[in-house]
């Protein structure tokens, strides 16, 4: 049985641009596919995806700040601070109708606090 999942619609033009922006990049597509089932650290994204590491952390900071990676982390027993991201959306689909950009953002239901 198939269960449909209704998403939210992006209603804000410049919101929409920056999604589609984030999409248009490559690693950014990489790292959210890669975080949605179980959260990564940025050194693990970047052996798994093959992205260089500066801009691993670049990217999950890009994609934080547009509410579509959520962070965990936890200190160390040796002082070093830890972070883990997660994918916050499942999917978002994207439509070019009449002149017209419609986006709608599926949520990620394994998701991270924060």
């Amino acid at each position: 049985m198939q269960v449909l999942q209704h998403g939210k619609q992006v209603q804000e033009q410049t919101t929409k641009d920056t999604l589609l922006e984030i999409l248009a990049d490559k690693y950014s597509r990489t790292i959210l596919e890669s975080t949605i089932d179980m959260p990564k650290s940025a050194i693990d994204l970047s052996n798994e995806c093959g992205i260089p590491i500066s801009t691993a952390y670049r990217r999950v900071q890009r994609l934080h700040a547009h509410k579509l990676l959520g962070i965990s982390g936890s200190i160390s027993q040796d002082g070093k601070k830890y972070f883990l991201y997660k994918s916050k959306v499942k999917s978002i689909m994207t439509c070019f109708n009449n002149g017209s950009v419609e986006v709608e953002i599926f949520p990620n239901s394994a998701q991270l606090e924060n």
